[in-house]
């Protein structure tokens, strides 16, 4: 039964606002790094090049950052949660396995650890934790404002 103590009410809120902070921080975060490394990526090409994909993770990521911030609801944050697990699993599985060439994508294959892809590795994780939380709430709790 949910709860109608007023201060138990803000305190939920304040929680949801935070983790709305923190999620938008990280895919803002998320989309500046691949907007500005997206240049840089532009020769490593199959028919798709890396640097197409960047600007793909970087408008997505921005728009997600927009839907959480400012329409609130579970569809968004859901949109929210699979562009930055998306953009996480496509960093690891690129950091640490060499799979080549695959259909229309280049090989993107870099194994390194840059300090832009730690600073997106984070952002990505950052805004992951925050929107399972907010994805879980359950379904009569969802509010107008959060």
């Amino acid at each position: 039964m949910p709860s109608t103590h007023p201060s138990r009410t803000s305190a939920q809120s304040l929680f949801r606002g935070v983790l709305r902070l923190a999620a938008t921080a990280g895919l803002a975060l998320d989309a500046a790094v691949h907007a500005r490394l997206a240049g840089q990526y532009d020769a490593v090409s199959a028919t798709i090049s890396e640097g197409d994909l960047f600007r793909a993770q970087a408008a997505a990521a921005a728009l997600a950052a927009l839907l959480v911030l400012a329409w609130r609801r579970r569809p968004g944050d859901l949109f929210a949660l699979g562009v930055a697990a998306a953009g996480l699993a496509a960093l690891l599985v690129y950091r640490y396995a060499d799979i080549g060439a695959f259909g229309p994508l280049p090989d993107m294959y870099e194994p390194i650890w840059s300090t832009d892809k730690i600073t997106a590795a984070v952002a990505q994780g950052v805004a992951i934790l925050a929107l399972s939380v907010l994805a879980a709430r359950p379904a009569g709790r969802a509010t107008r404002a959060g």
